[in-house]
């Protein structure tokens, strides 16, 4: 009995050995896709030296044409003006082109051809952090980290006070929401904000756009994933932030444009219509009406 209970003594850390082994060899694999991410040289050109101290707000896409994989065009020589001050959406099915807009006004990829111009200067022109710094972009999947509420709207730049924030969220209406949870602007969100629904997520992602003044505000299908109970809250919150300045929407959701002053309508990288909402929907088999009365009668079904 003495050499069987020993037997398994003996088997149980050479086991443990075995299954820290496996461990170990994990992370080195993850730990070499981590340090090939850190070493990737960026393909983006950075000799611009114009800084963006604080911008109006006009672009420009000038026959711009785009694609991901060569000879697979995205983009196929779009051209579009926005305004100082304009809320203009983008509207489409998916895979139409939208997304990709918003990669190349921030200058995350390089255009095959064309021309986009921020302020009548093209975005090439611009040095690159301080073009960035004037564009606050919302996505539909927000990323929160494992931290206070205050941390996640702020990112740790010390130049944003807690008054600020808290003056900001008043004004788009999330103070109060705020305040609501254990320890208000202190309260820790845990990884990736699970402690939080996907609408009150993505208020903390406008209260933090909102924070950062932007000239140039991007709502990425901002509005698609959130629930009822806080779509009003994010319907006042979107008013707030576009209200003066320029600002480009992107969404499935027609209801959520309506408002915008330019609606941009476009299907396999081409604009095929442009205009108000009105105007769209004054045209008769036009490809804005069709959509519209899709998602019309979808929601008069439900």
């Amino acid at each position: 009995m003495s050499f069987i209970m020993m037997t398994q003594m003996l088997f149980r850390p050479l086991r443990q050995i075995a299954d820290k082994f496996n461990t170990l060899q994990m992370g080195i694999v993850s730990g070499e896709r981590v340090f090939g991410i850190m070493d990737t040289e960026s393909s983006i050109d950075q000799q611009g030296e114009t800084i963006a101290e604080k911008l109006k707000g006009n672009i420009e896409f000038k026959k711009v044409r785009f694609s991901y994989i060569e000879d697979e065009e995205v983009l196929k020589g779009i051209s579009f003006h926005v305004e100082q001050g304009q809320t203009v959406a983008i509207v489409g099915a998916t895979g139409a082109g939208k997304s990709t807009i918003v990669n190349l006004i921030n200058r995350f990829y390089e255009i095959d051809s064309g021309q986009i111009c921020v302020d009548g200067i093209s975005v090439e022109d611009y040095n690159l952090h301080s073009l960035r710094n004037q564009i606050a972009v919302v996505l539909q999947d927000v990323f929160l980290f494992s931290d206070s509420i205050l941390n996640n709207i702020t990112l740790k730049n010390v130049a944003i006070t807690l008054a600020e924030v808290q003056k900001a969220a008043k004004q788009i209406g999330i103070h109060d929401f705020i305040m609501s949870l254990p320890n208000g602007y202190d309260y820790n969100v845990k990884e990736r904000g699970a402690m939080l629904s996907s609408g009150q997520r993505q208020l903390i992602a406008f209260l933090r756009a909102y924070v950062s003044k932007p000239s140039i505000l991007i709502l990425d299908e901002a509005t698609s994933s959130v629930d009822s109970h806080a779509e009003q809250m994010i319907q006042y919150a979107t008013d707030t932030i576009t209200k003066g300045r320029t600002s480009i929407v992107i969404a499935h959701r027609l209801a959520t444009i309506k408002k915008a002053d330019k609606i941009i309508v476009m299907d396999k990288g081409l604009i095929v219509e442009e205009g108000s909402h009105k105007e769209l929907l004054a045209k008769e088999n036009g490809y804005y009406k069709n959509l519209y009365d899709k998602q019309f009668s979808l929601e008069l079904a439900s």
